[in-house]
């Protein structure tokens, strides 16, 4: 049970606001808006993503650069709050394309009609875009394709050698394309995200891969969807180490694949996945299995009734994540990261920062950022980058004394600057103190951290094979789209 629901920019400004209760007061925004932007407690520098004020709790998720709030003075889950919040964007996300102030602010008509059919009096009713579809009438105003910032490299989409612009994904599942068709299509995301630690010697202390293979779909009539992954593919760990057994070149081979487990979307079927590893997406209504349910229950954030009917979910509308997975299995780090500090004098230290790209060279990184938090009576840093190095920007957060070097939407000859495989990069960083140090300089200092993508590159290795879309005519052959991105979640190295 939720109060408020409200969406607010990136400035504060308050772009949606729903109050479905009337128990906390209207300021409520503003509220927690002051107290996001000077979040200083208990020495973190961001906020919770829930957090008390006054009796009130606030729930928040950052979507794209914009805040999806929900407030309520009730003691509600905060994983259900924070679930429904993202399923709310996510549904948002399909009706209107692409999510940023521009779409919101012309579809205001839409937005509500929407908050109005999934909550009512703070009770969720529904978050299937399928469902939606019978109640919400609205069409959705497009924003123009041309007027969206570049999304660069990590948003293309393969279909063998064919490439897809990412903006292709960003149309709406509800709106006919020109002349009143659809186009026939789909999209499959295997989107993985690293969690790594490095030792001050560099040996791997902990590894893990959290992965999503998410589906957005703009088929009609709901055809049958057959997804096949490896061959090769195991759930459970079996107790051995495949590092170094493998070729870690790129993403585009085979070999084994352990995940530590898995779970899939409700509309899966597993019939055949532990004959051939294949998972079948059905949509005949005829194969939908109706089960009755004996008191209230949460299916889906839908409250029932006692002896209320539910049909098994048909491959959703819009966008929906098929198989989430995670990984702890020793893999090879799509990076190494070295770091040297060493005192230069009185008052004077020298850091040298080094990264080395470890994937083939026909794979590259963009959007990298290198942090690294510096001793407390550091005054000044000047940088010193290797000769011939472009799209590279070096600073130092005077703020909270941490130095910071980005490759991030570097801009050369209107082409982002990648790092391509097999490459090595290296900073160095002349620092001056406002005192000598009393300790080892290096426990006041570090550890550095990394964010990066890599477009076109997997570190599992979870390949979909293939991706067979039943045919409702002989002339039917929509489109498929298969793109791998990998991300860091938490890259740190110790000094």
């Amino acid at each position: 049970m939720i109060s408020q629901f409200f969406v607010l920019s990136q400035r504060g400004d308050n772009i949606v606001f729903r109050d479905y209760r009337g128990d906390v007061q209207k300021g409520s925004a503003e509220i927690f808006f002051r107290k996001v932007k000077f979040w200083r407690e208990d020495g973190e520098e961001e906020a919770p993503p829930v957090f008390n004020v006054d009796g009130v709790n606030y729930f928040h998720v950052k979507v794209v650069g914009l805040l999806f709030v929900a407030t309520t003075r009730a003691n509600v889950s905060p994983s259900l709050v924070l679930e429904l919040l993202q399923r709310i964007a996510r549904v948002i996300k399909d009706y209107l394309g692409v999510l940023n102030e521009d779409s919101f602010r012309k579809n205001f008509v839409l937005v509500y009609e929407l908050l109005d059919e999934v909550i009512d009096f703070g009770y969720v009713q529904t978050t299937s875009t399928e469902v939606l579809k019978s109640s919400v009438f609205n069409e959705p105003i497009m924003v123009d394709a041309a007027r969206l910032p570049p999304l660069g490299p990590a948003s293309i989409f393969m279909q063998g050698t064919k490439r897809m612009p990412g903006t292709a994904v960003t149309k709406s599942v509800v709106a006919n394309e020109p002349g009143g068709r659809k186009r026939e299509e789909i999209f499959v995301d295997i989107i993985e995200k690293i969690s790594l630690t490095f030792s001050s010697s560099g040996y791997i202390l902990t590894s893990e891969i959290d992965g999503t293979i998410q589906m957005k779909s703009f088929l009609t009539g709901n055809p049958e969807i057959r997804l096949a992954l490896n061959e090769e593919l195991s759930i459970g760990r079996s107790g051995r180490s495949i590092y170094g057994s493998r070729d870690y070149s790129g993403s585009s081979g085979s070999g084994p694949v352990i995940l530590d487990d898995c779970n899939f979307h409700e509309s899966v079927h597993l019939d055949s996945f532990d004959v051939d590893r294949t998972l079948t997406l059905v949509g005949d209504i005829g194969k939908r299995r109706l089960m009755l349910m004996k008191g209230p229950v949460l299916m889906g954030f839908c409250k029932l009734d006692a002896s209320s009917a539910i049909l098994n979910q048909v491959p959703p509308d819009g966008e929906f994540p098929v198989m989430n997975y995670r990984m702890t299995q020793e893999f090879k780090p799509p990076f190494r990261i070295n770091t040297l500090i060493e005192e230069a004098g009185a008052l004077k230290a020298e850091v040298i920062l080094k990264i080395r790209a470890e994937f083939s060279p026909s794979v590259t990184a963009n959007t990298i950022v290198v942090q690294m938090p510096l001793p407390a009576y550091t005054t000044r840093v000047s940088f010193e980058l290797e000769p011939g190095a472009v799209g590279q920007m070096t600073d130092f957060k005077e703020s909270n004394k941490r130095l910071e070097w980005g490759l991030k939407k570097a801009i050369f000859l209107h082409k982002y600057f990648q790092i391509v495989g097999g490459s090595d990069h290296t900073l160095r960083a002349k620092l001056t103190f406002s005192q000598e140090s009393h300790g080892n300089i290096t426990k006041e200092a570090g550890p550095v951290s990394m964010t990066f993508t890599i477009p076109m590159y997997n570190t599992s290795r979870l390949q979909v094979k293939y991706l067979q879309i039943a045919k409702k005519s002989k002339t039917y052959n929509p489109y498929r789209w298969v793109r791998y991105v990998t991300q860091a979640n938490s890259y740190v190295a110790r000094i």
